[in-house]
């Protein structure tokens, strides 16, 4: 699994991820590939990155399946418009890369299967499996060494002075004790939009 936090704090966003991949018992670490969990995407609205926990196989498929819509129609600049591209997304991932969409029988919409982060300089937000977007105010974290990143960022938010800072936190505590995150961490930062703060 993985620890992978997004921040906004005084001006700034940040995202950050650890590095290693598992199969199992088998770990991989970032000596032996560039375990990267976090990809960068650009359009008219600015720069986005966009973080991913679960199965290995969703990190190539959506930085593809995002890089085939037109950048006029991949917009991340807000909760409806995120629901409004993976949305659309959908239907691309199960046709053109085979995604299996059933979770459950009771299942209410077709599943997506992943869980996303996104940090840019309009806010940080997370979109889970049946497309269910939010718009987080402080931080947030995903993966198995997320209740370890949750807790570093809460005791350590009212005395950092920045977004990145806060997001080392929370990397490294999922680092130290959850058994599927290894660093190091990757980490990106962003100036927030004035007006979205």
């Amino acid at each position: 699994m993985t620890t992978l936090v997004i921040v906004k704090k005084a001006g700034q966003v940040a995202i950050a991820a650890d590095t290693l991949v598992t199969f199992g018992d088998t770990r991989l670490s970032s000596r032996f590939e560039s375990n990267s969990k976090i990809f960068r995407l650009d359009n008219a609205q600015g720069a986005h990155y966009i973080g991913m926990a679960g199965s290995v196989a969703h990190f190539p498929v959506l930085r593809k399946a995002m890089s085939s819509i037109p950048a006029d129609q991949l917009l991340l600049g807000n909760k409806d418009e995120i629901f409004d591209t993976f949305t659309a997304l959908h239907p691309l991932l199960k046709d053109q890369f085979f995604l299996q969409t059933k979770e459950d029988d009771n299942d209410p919409y077709e599943s997506s299967q992943f869980s996303v982060v996104i940090a840019n300089a309009y806010g940080i937000y997370g979109l889970y499996s049946y497309r269910e977007i939010f718009e987080f105010k402080e931080f947030w974290g995903i993966g198995s060494g997320r209740s370890f990143a949750l807790g570093a960022m809460h005791a350590c938010w009212d005395k950092a002075k920045s977004a990145k800072e806060v997001a080392l936190a929370g990397v490294q505590a999922g680092c130290e004790f959850d058994k599927n995150s290894a660093l190091p961490v990757e980490l990106y930062t962003l100036k927030l939009k004035a007006n979205k703060e």
